[in-house]
């Protein structure tokens, strides 16, 4: 959009913009809270991860074609597209009969979630100059700081209270709200831009990732369906390497990626993604089956992780002006595994004040690298290539999490087959297939344990990817200057 949209009604646009960014921040933690009971109502634990994956690979993949189209045809019409398809598969969920149609509505629940991180944070730039940024951005940090807060204890109290629906339809009248608001208070003028949308990288990108997803979940399947999904996943990242190499406008620049930093910052950040939603998914599973402790404390283990996050955003302009942004970076990548390896010494005697320790070191050492990734990636290129630079991180992290959830899902379900057989695999899976059945698994020991292992399996997958992002941290190339920018870009970044 060549004119930037009309400056009036400019705080009650970011009030619209922060009520439809809560709507989609508070999904990761009520969800993650409510999941347990929704899975053992629902049947089908092997799908638990997909429910996940689902949502965060139509995520992912939508985010380059809905910031394109916003260019089209303005921003207003396809963020309010977006809530409208994001409500959709909201209403859907609640209606689930089962974990696959789960997964399907969750997957459209993320085409609509796709559109909303991207567009409000483009609204923002049409709003604000550089220098105004900064507020904005810490308006827009207390959201997440509050969805932290609320999102377990809603959680908690829905599945305790009411039906898990409620989960989802939460989002309904927040997002009626956020669409009226949008409608009325967002005026702009478009100048209609040409712009080439990579539809068929896309879908190539999509098949192969779904492939891949599909190979590591379905480990039990035979020998030749693993090896045609092997072969699917080649041949059709194959294409899509070469469909990207030639797009006018692909949704990832090879040339782009092919540079050091930047090829380097989203592998640090995509392990990081993988690690941090493996924390998610898996640590609420433990504190209530293992722990036994009810849904609203093992939400608010993960509340930790989101409020390590925005304190470590909000001390990073003051890191690197004492220490530098080498020496941030790399504490930072130290404090991920650090926090990861709390996981580890999780006994079912231990408190859930472990876990939230844990959680917060993983939380605030995903903040300085994920905001530092940006800051210097941002910095290594032109202005005109910045927004895709600082796009490529954000589709690095949110493939990441796809990859995650999926990957440490599986691990988990291998845990369970290798250490459970017989009548006691058979009262495992019965015990989690049930709406209570997290808190009867609590209260058989000989169960407990063997989950208690099967989890830590996850727990070790989670160490080693926080490990592996902590070296691919120190292969990126940092110099030793700083510029006067840094801290003003890490405010403007913080949304990222």
């Amino acid at each position: 959009m060549s004119n930037a949209a009309h400056r009036s009604n400019r705080v009650l646009v970011v009030a619209t913009i922060m009520v439809a960014t809560f709507m989609v921040a508070i999904e990761a933690t009520i969800v993650a809270t409510a999941m347990p009971r929704i899975v053992g109502q629902l049947g089908g634990f092997s799908y638990y991860s997909w429910v996940f994956s689902a949502f965060l690979l139509a995520q992912s993949t939508t985010t380059v074609i809905y910031g394109k189209l916003s260019d089209i045809f303005g921003r207003k019409p396809v963020l309010i597209g977006g809530i409208l398809i994001f409500l959709a598969g909201s209403l859907l969920c609640g209606f689930a009969w089962s974990m696959m149609s789960l997964v399907l509505f969750r997957l459209l629940q993320g085409l609509g979630a796709g559109a909303i991180q991207p567009v409000t944070m483009t609204i923002i730039g049409d709003l604000f100059k550089l220098e105004e940024r900064g507020r904005v951005q810490g308006a827009m940090a207390t959201v997440w700081a509050t969805s932290a807060v609320v999102g377990p204890l809603a959680g908690g109290i829905i599945v305790d209270n009411i039906s898990w629906a409620w989960i989802f339809w939460i989002n309904l009248p927040i997002g009626i709200v956020s669409i009226i608001a949008f409608m009325i208070f967002l005026k702009e003028d478009v100048a209609h831009k040409q712009a080439k949308i990579d539809y068929l990288g896309s879908v190539l990108f999509s098949i192969s990732i779904v492939a891949l997803l599909v190979m590591l979940t379905e480990t039990d399947a035979s020998a030749w369906i693993l090896l045609s999904l092997f072969a699917v996943f080649v041949v059709s990242g194959l294409f899509f390497l070469a469909q990207e190499r030639r797009a006018p406008e692909p949704i990832i620049s090879i040339a782009l990626w092919s540079r050091r930093l930047i090829a380097t910052g989203n592998a640090a950040t995509l392990l990081a993604g993988m690690a941090l939603i493996g924390l998610s998914t898996i640590l609420p599973i433990y504190v209530q089956g293992v722990l036994g402790r009810t849904p609203i404390v093992a939400g608010f283990t993960l509340t930790m992780l989101i409020v390590g996050w925005p304190l470590a955003v909000m001390l990073s302009s003051r890191f690197y002006r004492a220490f530098g942004i080498r020496r941030t970076l790399r504490v930072g990548s130290l404090m991920f595994p650090f926090g990861a390896c709390f996981l580890l010494f999780l006994t079912p005697e231990s408190s859930p004040a472990l876990a939230g320790a844990g959680s917060f070191f993983m939380g605030f050492g995903m903040g300085l690298i994920s905001l530092t990734s940006i800051v210097l990636v941002q910095d290594s290129v032109e202005w005109s290539m910045r927004g895709s630079a600082t796009a490529s991180i954000i589709f690095a992290r949110s493939l990441g999490n796809t990859l995650g959830a999926t990957v440490l899902g599986a691990i988990l379900n291998a845990g369970i087959s290798h250490y459970a057989s017989g009548e006691t695999a058979a009262a495992l899976h019965k015990a989690l297939n049930q709406p209570t059945g997290l808190s009867a698994l609590a209260a058989d020991p000989a169960i407990r344990s063997i989950f208690d292992a099967a989890l830590h399996w996850s727990f070790w997958g989670v160490v080693v990817v926080a490990v592996l992002t902590f070296f691919t941290t120190w292969l990126i190339p940092v110099g030793h200057r700083q510029t006067r920018e840094e801290p003003a870009v890490a405010s403007e970044a913080a949304s990222h």
